[in-house]
């Protein structure tokens, strides 16, 4: 149960309404947080038995059954009004599913719509990032930001205290969302790099799979630390030579989300990566974490992005090969500490 009154701001007008589109774990934690700080906030998703059922229960008994819902949040199953009457939308869903729910939402667009997202990941078949995906689906007149960061879905929903970034080119929408999010025990950062914030969201995934493999395989602490650092450099040397920021992989989107995803037992890559490190088939851990691995699909997408762009990224190459090839995994940490010694700047 949170530990935050239900509503932390004063009631929002009929131009502080929000929707979001995804009722799964993040989606809903979203949605509860704005509905806790006073704005009108609309929760959708695809299963209308699961909608009718948080609209009964009040609250997600699926992914977050502690966390009630303020009177804020209602549900509405119909996409096409929810769209209709909400000039902010927020998409939480997985990367594989985003073109085609913007695809869903490219009819009913219209002048004053404002566009945000909570997924992380390149596209697959692409190798494009949310922001480039959203530009070819709705094109270049709907304002757009990223949200992303070091959060864990159960502890927003518990209200417990977090922080987060979001980017966006248009700050104005930046510095709204970040207002209309940030209550008592939330503070959302802005940012105008949303290649690097994006990218931090894609690659800390992949990363977190190889901190379960090697925490499995019993490696310590030294080899964790080892693979979070290295690790970090590989996301900045692949951002940069995409277009982002440096520093931007210092912060809460970069470092911050790597860090989380890679040491606590929350993150389902992280889980992923301990059962295959105590010999779980693939098919039979995803099964078993019963929510989406992300980090599976986007160790394929990382690989392919980085050797089209020639950046050299070692680890999530062997990451890549533990999980598509069949490698061992004692074989893919042998393959790493027997390259080439060199300058730790490089």
């Amino acid at each position: 149960m949170s530990s935050t009154p239900e509503t932390e701001g004063s009631p929002a007008s009929a131009g502080d309404r929000i929707a979001v589109l995804g009722a799964g774990s993040w989606g809903t934690a979203l949605a509860i947080q704005f509905a806790r700080t006073g704005c009108q906030t609309t929760l959708w998703g695809r299963d209308r038995s699961h909608l009718d059922e948080l609209a009964r229960e009040r609250c997600n008994a699926r992914y977050l059954p502690d966390a009630r819902f303020p009177d804020a949040l209602s549900i509405e199953p119909d996409l096409a009004t929810v769209l209709r009457t909400h000039r902010d939308v927020v998409v939480s869903v997985p990367s594989h599913a985003l073109r085609g729910l913007l695809m869903e939402i490219a009819p009913h667009r219209h002048a004053r719509m404002r566009l945000a997202w909570a997924t992380k990941g390149f596209e697959l078949s692409t190798g494009l990032l949310p922001h480039q995906v959203a530009g070819q689906v709705l094109g270049s007149d709907v304002p757009t930001a990223v949200i992303s960061g070091p959060t864990f879905a159960r502890e927003v929903g518990a209200g417990l205290p977090t922080a987060m970034t979001i980017a966006a080119e248009d700050q104005v929408f930046a510095r709204e969302l970040a207002q209309r999010i940030s209550g008592l025990n939330f503070r959302a950062y802005t940012s105008t790099d949303v290649i690097g914030v994006e990218i931090g969201g894609a690659i800390k995934n992949v990363l977190a799979i190889g901190a379960g493999l090697s925490d499995g395989l019993g490696f310590g602490a030294n080899t964790r630390i080892a693979l979070i650092t290295r690790g970090l450099v590989e996301m900045t040397r692949l951002g940069v030579a995409l277009g982002a920021r440096k520093e931007t992989f210092m912060g809460l989107a970069g470092l911050g989300d790597l860090v989380l995803t890679c040491t606590d037992n929350q993150s389902r890559n992280r889980r992923f990566g301990l059962a295959l490190a105590a010999g779980e088939r693939i098919d039979a851990a995803q099964k078993a974490i019963g929510q989406v691995v992300e980090g599976v699909l986007a160790a394929r997408a990382v690989r392919e992005v980085a050797m089209r762009s020639n950046v050299e990224m070692p680890i999530s190459e062997q990451i890549y090969r533990v999980v598509h090839e069949g490698v061992a995994p004692k074989d893919a940490v042998k393959e790493l500490m027997s390259r080439a010694l060199k300058p730790e700047s490089g």
